[in-house]
């Protein structure tokens, strides 16, 4: 008797386990952090925090050239582009990725009479879903 006792539960079992819901598949992994609004959030909150003769000084430099960061734009999560002026007051832009980007913040103080400088801080425009 034992034995068809164990039939029976064998079968009781691999009849629950063949009618039961499919596992949920593994959550897929986390994403990466989104780096440049990070960025964003480090220089709008360095930004904020200063006083009404300060100024945020942001710095970009590599082998070649040291810019004055005046306009970061994100075209994309992983992309920026860096607007501001080189040493001899040139216009010039960075494109880089944003894992690469070392950028140098100072908070300095502005001359007596001068407006203070913010760092402009721009994302793409949101898609209307509707368009």
């Amino acid at each position: 008797m034992a034995f068809v006792d164990l039939t029976k539960q064998l079968a009781k079992e691999a009849f629950l386990s063949a009618t039961k819901d499919p596992p949920a598949p593994a959550a897929a992994p986390a994403q990466a952090d989104n780096v440049g609004a990070m960025i964003f959030a480090q220089i709008h909150g360095l930004q904020k925090a200063l006083k009404d003769d300060e100024e945020l000084v942001v710095w970009f430099a590599n082998a070649v050239e040291k810019l004055r960061v005046m306009e970061i734009f994100l075209p994309s999560p992983r992309l920026a582009m860096l607007s501001g002026h080189d040493a001899e007051r040139n216009l010039t832009r960075v494109i880089s990725p944003v894992d690469a980007l070392q950028l140098v913040a100072k908070v300095m103080k502005v001359p007596p009479g001068a407006k203070p400088v913010r760092v402009g801080l721009v994302m793409p425009k949101a898609k209307d879903p509707n368009a």
